[in-house]
């Protein structure tokens, strides 16, 4: 039987030293929950930003950044080493490394040990300990709560949470010493947004979370009205965060107003999650939330413009 002369190219190409590297590339990059671990630099970033006064040290941030995205990559690899089973019963992940056999458990430790070792080590080195400090707590309660947690309770939303509000203070802490006042509403505001994020996630993939034996709030909650409720009211704590910045003096008025405005619109698709419970309402929530996060950080940011011009 002949082959097409494409297709065997196509075979050609994956069975050659360069297409196995090509490969063992993306599995890493899958292992790192790559775009993930983007949004968490991003955070961690526009910590830095605020903690930096009227000048930034571009070069510690740029080890503050490399530091977290190995610790990222590291937390994410152990991650799926503990959920390779779980994953493997959920469409939406059974083809990552682990579950489809890409990758084996015991070369997925040593990648997040390696990642740990070198993320400590440049926080440690390059930035400050209390920041490596902070990176070390993040890759803690990543794998040895969160993940165990969310197979138990529901409450791992709460402490998923936790550990996405910790590298934006951490990026604050690399560039200002010590935790200010900007740190924790840094921190808070990524805490607070964290729960209606990913609320309507788990509402949009809750039968995959059932499959996989997660018990998230969706999951277990069959006619959606708890997790609507929960939508809302969390949408309803990020609506104040813009003046509590401005009140402690870590932004300015441009955040402020801006923080409203865009937690009203929160509000307002949260209140539609509610009453509606459709996936539709959720994935426009969701959506937005995902739209939400950039603004809000591009705002702060924003508000620091005069003060680096002055400095």
């Amino acid at each position: 039987m002949s082959m097409n002369p494409s297709m065997s190219h196509a075979v050609a190409t994956e069975s050659s030293p360069l297409g196995a590297v090509r490969q063992l590339w993306s599995d890493y990059m899958t292992l790192a929950k790559i775009r993930l671990t983007g949004l968490v630099m991003a955070t961690a970033a526009v910590g830095f930003v605020l903690g930096s006064g009227d000048r930034i040290a571009w070069p510690a941030m740029f080890y503050m950044l490399i530091g977290t995205l190995l610790a990222s990559a590291a937390a994410s690899a152990f991650n799926q080493v503990a959920e390779i089973q779980r994953d493997a019963r959920m469409p939406r992940t059974r083809n990552r490394p682990l579950p489809a056999g890409r990758v084996g458990s015991l070369h997925a430790i040593v990648y997040g040990i390696v990642c740990t070792g070198l993320g400590l080590t440049i926080q440690a080195a390059a930035v400050n300990l209390l920041s490596a400090a902070m990176t070390a707590l993040t890759i803690f309660v990543y794998v040895a709560v969160y993940t165990p947690l969310k197979s138990r309770s529901t409450v791992n939303t709460l402490v998923g949470a936790v550990v996405g509000a910790l590298p934006p203070m951490m990026g604050y802490v690399a560039a200002a010493g010590s935790l200010g006042p900007g740190a924790w509403v840094l921190g808070a505001v990524l805490f607070i947004w964290q729960v209606p994020h990913f609320l309507a996630l788990a509402w949009l993939y809750r039968r995959d979370y059932e499959l996989g034996g997660y018990r998230m709030l969706p999951s277990v909650d069959p006619s959606g009205a708890i997790t609507g409720r929960m939508i809302v009211v969390w949408s309803i704590a990020l609506v104040p965060m813009g003046l509590v910045g401005l009140q402690v003096g870590v932004t300015g008025y441009v955040f402020a107003f801006g923080a409203i405005a865009l937690g009203a619109w929160l509000v307002w698709l949260g209140i539609t999650v509610h009453r509606k419970r459709t996936d539709g309402s959720a994935r426009r929530m969701f959506l937005a939330t995902l739209a939400y996060l950039p603004l809000l950080m591009g705002l702060m940011v924003f508000d620091r413009i005069p003060l680096w011009l002055m400095g």
